[in-house]
């Protein structure tokens, strides 16, 4: 009898244990840990972080690009350049923390930061703005495309990764990138991981504090940004789908998913290794829990699997491995799918100009499109090998510094 969770055509032996969930992908609900008041507190600001709903994302939007909101505006200053960011806080974690690991990798020394506040109205003024090599500002998507567009690009502030699921596990694993799909099948021969759901409170637990949190503390440091316990079990744990990835009886990564049963959509939230452990990076573990998720979403009624966001730089580690799993680049769902990111140079330099190469980004084109943006020079060549292949297949675009800068 083949076996119920082997990739059919694969020729790997079969990654068992992927069980059918009884009525689809939504698990029985655990019992609540927190008082009624204070799942209604939960539940109101989860759904304010996370919600795709129109009317809610449409008011947040609002309320968060208002001209009397009081903003944060701080310059970082690292290694003879300067990045300002002024707009929504989020963009404070998600894009100039970016700009500082970036320069980071390249041995420049910690940044130094300078903070204020500005008004919403003053965003719409770049005589306003903080004085910075590079200017961005966070806001709503109509104000962003409001701001001049001399030596500056409008791009979206978050995307998502999301797999359709409109074919069986062997095609939808077909659409994942050759390399990947290779490296995969070798480390599941070695490895011979099993992979399960399971509903008990106490495997929560397990999971949160063992898998999850050491896995954001390896992976981030102190710019971890986590879902907090007593939210992820509230509105995570009761509704959605806990699973596990095992190798030889030892659970070793998992995923915490959101299920919108209505959409039926999958929302991949939480993930991780047992103890962020390196060796379960090296073995390929953390790649199996993606493959694993696609093949249970294929046979249990998922209709969309989202493998959550990341920045809109290509030079993100993140984004070049979400999009290795035939993944489809799109807007969040949430708040952030209606903000924009204006980015601005105001001073040229060879440090401008070698943080611009090397971070190439998935922007707005003028008719609200989006397009790939290669920036090179004569000295500095555009770098390509930065994908943002998608099936939607978007544009890729080349800007001469020379010309953008002059």
């Amino acid at each position: 009898m083949p076996d119920p969770g082997a990739i059919p055509g694969s020729g790997a032996p079969a990654p068992t244990g992927i069980r059918p969930a009884a009525g689809g992908a939504s698990g029985a609900s655990a019992a609540s840990r927190v008082s009624p008041l204070r799942r209604l507190r939960l539940h109101a600001g989860y759904q304010w972080r996370n919600s795709g709903n129109r009317l809610l994302t449409g008011l947040r939007t609002q309320w968060e690009s208002r001209d009397g909101a009081e903003f944060p505006a701080v310059v970082s200053r690292m290694g003879g350049m300067s990045v300002a960011y002024a707009g929504v806080p989020e963009g404070l974690r998600y894009t100039l923390e970016f700009t500082e690991s970036q320069r980071e990798k390249e041995g420049v020394p910690a940044a130094e930061r300078t903070s204020g506040s500005l008004r919403g109205y003053q965003l719409a003024d770049p005589a306003h703005l903080p004085d910075a090599d590079i200017v961005i500002v966070g806001t709503s998507a109509e104000k962003a495309r409001r701001l001049p567009s001399t030596a500056s690009l409008v791009f979206p502030m978050r995307f998502h990764f999301v797999v359709d699921v409109d074919d069986d596990a062997e095609t939808l694993h077909k659409r994942v990138s050759k390399r990947e799909r290779t490296q995969y099948l070798r480390n599941q021969r070695l490895a011979r991981w099993t992979w399960e759901t399971e509903d008990d409170p106490g495997l929560f637990d397990f999971f949160y504090d063992r898998i999850y949190r050491p896995t954001m503390r390896q992976s981030h440091g102190d710019r971890e940004r986590v879902e907090g316990k007593e939210a992820s079990h509230e509105c995570l744990f009761r509704t959605g789908r806990l699973f596990f990835l095992r190798q030889g009886g030892e659970r070793i990564g998992g995923a915490l998913c959101h299920w919108n049963a209505s959409e039926k959509v999958m929302t991949l939230r939480l993930f991780g290794v047992l103890d962020g452990d390196k060796k379960h990076y090296e073995s390929g573990a953390l790649g199996a829990v993606f493959h694993f998720l696609i093949t249970w979403s294929a046979r249990n009624g998922v209709r969309r699997l989202d493998f959550g966001g990341t920045e809109p730089f290509l030079s993100k580690g993140t984004f070049q491995w979400k999009r290795r799993f035939g993944t489809r680049i799109v807007l969040p769902p949430n708040h952030f799918g209606a903000k924009r990111l204006w980015l601005h140079v105001k001073r040229d330099s060879p440090a401008v100009r070698d943080f611009l190469v090397a971070n190439p980004v998935l922007a707005e084109a003028g008719d609200g499109s989006m397009e790939a943006v290669y920036f090179r020079d004569r000295d500095r060549p555009a770098r390509l090998e930065l994908s943002a292949k998608s099936p939607d297949g978007y544009r890729i675009r080349h800007i001469e510094l020379d010309e953008f800068l002059r």
